[in-house]
């Protein structure tokens, strides 16, 4: 269980620095593997843990996303732990209602329907007023990982949180968000701005809170074809890089490895690898062999298991590592899912999937 450490410096020595090294490009002895939504409803530990709370009572409660957050751990030899959040409190940061709804999923009680609604958003916001418990969590979560694994924080990207913002919810097809882009485009530039200015803070104060890498999930990208990625979604992926190291800088923090996970954007991968992110993380339906000859030798990749592929049996699991280990080379890269673990997944499965990284990798790299 995790104790408060009141003193947020001074956090234990890092033992297992393999992802970090992977995601500088420096050499390891076995490819690093954590699995996004790695603490999640697959645990029998964590349904536990969070049956009687409310989804983002859980989040606003440090104690308890350490708790998550460690939970993977305690099973599996993951070389990464990632804190537990949601993407969805930077807009709540801006002063937007967000619930969880049982068998929906995370709802917008008020969506923003025209142009005039961006006025009730917060312009400025203090990211450590609105989020501060999540750097609390990050402080925590720190500390209680007494130096196992380094701790990735994260945060959405500008389109997806927006498309969340105007659609109020899931959607397969983002039309009332995608219709704000060809409708309303300086609007649309206005919102992502905002957008990109609170994610940039969020991120530094992860940072400042304890985070050893960070990752950006603009999960989204697939909705929207090239031209619109372009205009909507690079530029302010771009700077969030941007500004977020100049602002580590300035403020004598770590320069931590960042992460950009854009789903289904193959078209961008060229522009991606040139986006100021040391790590491109891939999902499943592209070719490792594929994305290394887009994305060049200069930056890490990480991914893209189909997640269904942890349905398998524990061999298949295995072979199946061994063949993306071989296309994507062990060095340079990070194994990982080419999305987030699935609710009803077996936890042994995640692990023959783990085991079979480092066992596989270790194996290549001695031969």
């Amino acid at each position: 269980i995790c104790s408060f450490v009141r003193s947020p410096k001074g956090f234990p020595t890092l033992k297992n620095d393999t992802f970090l090294r992977a995601a500088r490009g420096e050499e390891t002895e076995h490819t690093p593997v954590w699995c996004m939504r790695q603490a999640g409803r697959y645990l029998p530990e964590f349904r536990e843990a969070r049956a009687a709370q409310d989804f983002f009572a859980t989040c606003r409660s440090p104690k308890l996303c350490c708790e998550l957050t460690l939970q993977p751990l305690r099973r599996f030899p993951l070389d990464a732990a990632i804190i537990f959040s949601d993407i969805l409190v930077v807009p709540q940061a801006l002063g937007m209602e967000v619930v969880m709804v049982p068998g929906k999923g995370p709802t917008f009680t008020e969506p923003l329907k025209e142009v005039e609604d961006l006025l009730k958003l917060r312009q400025k916001v203090d990211v450590t007023a609105e989020l501060g418990y999540v750097f609390q969590a990050i402080t925590l979560t720190r500390h209680s990982l007494e130096g196992r694994v380094p701790l990735i924080g994260f945060s959405g990207a500008p389109w997806t949180l927006m498309s969340y913002m105007i659609e109020g919810g899931g959607s397969t097809t983002m039309a009332k968000a995608k219709s704000w882009l060809y409708r309303h485009p300086e609007a649309s530039h206005q919102l992502l701005r905002l957008l990109t200015d609170v994610i940039t803070d969020y991120l530094v104060g992860q940072v400042a809170a304890g985070a050893q890498a960070l990752q950006l999930f603009e999960s989204h990208a697939g909705h929207l074809g090239p031209e619109q990625f372009e205009v909507f979604a690079l530029p302010y992926i771009r700077d969030i890089a941007q500004a977020v190291k100049s602002k580590l800088k300035e403020e004598a923090l770590p320069l931590v490895p960042m992460i950009v996970f854009a789903k289904d954007a193959h078209y961008a991968l060229r522009d991606l690898a040139r986006a100021g992110y040391e790590v491109v993380g891939l999902d499943w339906t592209i070719r490792p062999q594929e994305a290394r000859a887009q994305i060049g030798k200069d930056v890490t990749l990480q991914g893209n298991l189909d997640p269904c592929a942890l349905y398998a049996p524990k061999e298949k699991i295995g072979e199946l590592v061994k063949k993306m280990l071989e296309g994507f080379g062990t060095q340079r890269y990070i194994a990982n899912l080419g999305h987030g673990l699935y609710p009803d997944m077996n936890p042994e499965h995640v692990g023959a999937f783990v085991e079979a990284v480092h066992a596989h990798s270790r194996h290549i790299n001695k031969h």
